[in-house]
């Protein structure tokens, strides 16, 4: 008889067991589902919040002229949503066409989109160090590469040659000046240690104190070029540099560099 009750004792200590197994794994399995699913609601939801902005932007078209054009009244206009946009930058042949913000930091937008809502996609951000007033020698502008095809992923595209001559130049406007700038080279990277010497940090370069650290620049450019463009810069001409990650080595970068048409 006790042999008996042992025996019922113990199955039913298996069923409790079996019972909290499931209900565990039951809701494991719902916060997964949960996550997920908030996981591709977010996702979709950035990539509709930076489709077509530029659709969204109402100016008075009567206010175009030569000298103030429409992409330059539109950055007007988003400016008054957030006085940290500087300019609007597109990229033919790609799905570069964003707003360009600057904070007093480097980390900010990298979490946040150009409405200042957190957004893993982050935003097209100006190196802090840029002086906007003076302006500096060279725009250096970042942004995420992202599997759905925003921000800075198809940067990447300018490794290929042929992508390159079907698409030379880059538009980036402020709200005082629309201009096309042409590519001059475009570089596999990475971001070095501190104790690594005579190597090319592009990413330190925003300002020129004098020709021949602009000229160096600009050499560096071109030797660390994947191939040749044929085109070059001189001192005074101003530069832009767009710098994304890239994934075949450890803290590799991808930079494109171009240089404003007169």
């Amino acid at each position: 008889m006790n042999k008996e009750k042992a025996k019922h004792r113990k199955k039913e200590k298996k069923g409790k067991l079996r019972k909290i197994i499931i209900a565990v794994l039951t809701l494991i399995l719902v916060i997964s589902i949960a996550y997920i699913t908030y996981y591709f609601y977010n996702q979709h939801k950035e990539k509709q919040d930076n489709q077509n902005i530029l659709d969204n932007v109402e100016i008075d078209t009567s206010e175009v002229t030569e000298e103030t054009t429409e992409r330059m009244l539109q950055v007007r206009e988003l400016q008054k949503e957030n006085e940290e946009i500087i300019g609007y930058i597109e990229i033919e042949g790609t799905n570069i066409s964003y707003p360009v913000c600057q904070a007093k930091d480097n980390d900010y937008y990298l979490t946040h989109n150009y409405k200042k809502e957190k957004a893993s996609t982050g935003s097209i951000f100006l190196d802090k160090d840029f002086n906007l007033t003076k302006p500096s020698t060279n725009y250096l502008i970042y942004g995420h590469r992202n599997k759905q095809g925003l921000m800075f992923e198809d940067l990447i595209k300018y490794s290929k040659e042929d992508f390159y001559k079907e698409h030379p130049t880059i538009k980036f406007t402020t709200a005082t000046s629309d201009d096309t700038y042409e590519i001059i080279s475009a570089f596999y990277s990475r971001v070095y240690y501190k104790s690594e010497q005579n190597v090319f940090r592009y990413y330190y370069f925003v300002n020129a104190e004098a020709e021949e650290e602009y000229n160096e620049f600009v050499n560096n450019c071109k030797s660390s070029s994947i191939y040749d463009t044929g085109k070059t810069a001189t001192y005074g001409e101003q530069l832009i540099t767009l710098s994304t990650c890239e994934y075949s080595q450890e803290d590799g970068r991808f930079a494109v560099v171009g240089k404003k048409i007169k």
